[in-house]
């Protein structure tokens, strides 16, 4: 599985994620382009610690059951639920959140492993370092096969 520390890895995201355009129709799904971008990028900041959101109650009960769904090479299947803090119900604008983006994407990377957050996912619990960073990449894939970028 490539993870997010590989800078062939953190480069391929980078030029997906310059094909999008407001309009690029999405395959599966409720969210729009711009609105998917900033989805990501709130959920790169769970990463970098920028965000801690409380595990939730189904994951306390299942979810470390499920933490090798998030980081193995299996793509994620369509419409898994996400947090409802990283639903976005705005209109955010594609270029300001591809920059927001990018940026985090590149602290995560440049910042290593020591530099990944500590705090537990919100569904998984506790994840290394190396389990952030392929999970971050596989949900960042996830979300750029949505639009076929």
């Amino acid at each position: 599985m490539k993870s997010l520390y590989e800078s062939a890895a953190v480069e391929e995201v980078k030029q997906r994620l310059a094909s999008l355009t407001p309009t690029t129709p999405s395959l599966w799904g409720k969210m729009d382009a711009p609105r998917m971008v900033a989805h990501c990028a709130a959920a790169m900041e769970m990463a970098t610690g920028d965000l801690v959101i409380p595990m939730v109650w189904i994951g306390r009960l299942i979810g470390p059951l499920f933490k090798g769904v998030y980081s193995n090479e299996k793509p994620w299947s369509k419409n898994n639920p996400t947090a409802p803090q990283l639903v976005v119900n705005s209109s955010p604008n594609l270029d300001s959140e591809r920059i927001r983006l990018i940026a985090l994407i590149d602290r995560f990377h440049h910042g290593g492993p020591a530099a990944c957050t500590r705090e537990p996912h919100c569904f998984f619990g506790k994840l290394t370092p190396e389990e952030w960073g392929k999970g971050m990449y596989k949900h960042l894939d996830h979300h750029l096969r949505q639009f076929n970028a």
